[in-house]
């Protein structure tokens, strides 16, 4: 499972981890039963703080996303079109716009912006 956590952003890193962690559920990468990694290992990978970690656990429990086991871990729920948006293109488009918007504030052209953004996908493509 691949997460960043943007120390830049205005959004508290909490909150950053919880939508990735809901993208990743509505497009179908974190299926029923997954495991989460345990707070303290996931903590440690990203830099955060442990409570950081637990705080999104929380949140995505509060919403039925994942169940906790205790000591057994996090897992995820089973999930309907309810529960979590299934527009998946929505969030790639949103995510599409960031990346343009940042591009042109960087003074890239778009052909080395493009450039940039299929190396970055390769480079996830082969960590799995």
């Amino acid at each position: 499972m691949i997460l960043r956590i943007d120390p830049d952003s205005p959004v508290p890193p909490y909150e950053q981890l919880r939508e990735q962690v809901v993208t990743m559920m509505a497009a179908g990468r974190l299926r029923e039963g997954t495991r989460l990694p345990p707070i303290r290992q996931l903590a440690a990978d990203l830099n955060l703080a442990p409570g950081t970690v637990a705080r999104t656990y929380r949140e995505l429990e509060g919403n039925g996303l994942v169940v906790s086991r205790g000591r057994h871990g996090t897992f995820v729920r089973a999930i309907d079109a309810a529960t979590v948006p299934a527009d998946a293109d929505a969030g790639l488009a949103d995510a599409a716009r960031t990346f343009a918007v940042r591009a042109h504030q960087l003074g890239a052209d778009p052909g080395t912006a493009l450039d940039h953004a299929r190396k970055a996908l390769g480079e996830l493509a082969s960590a799995r």
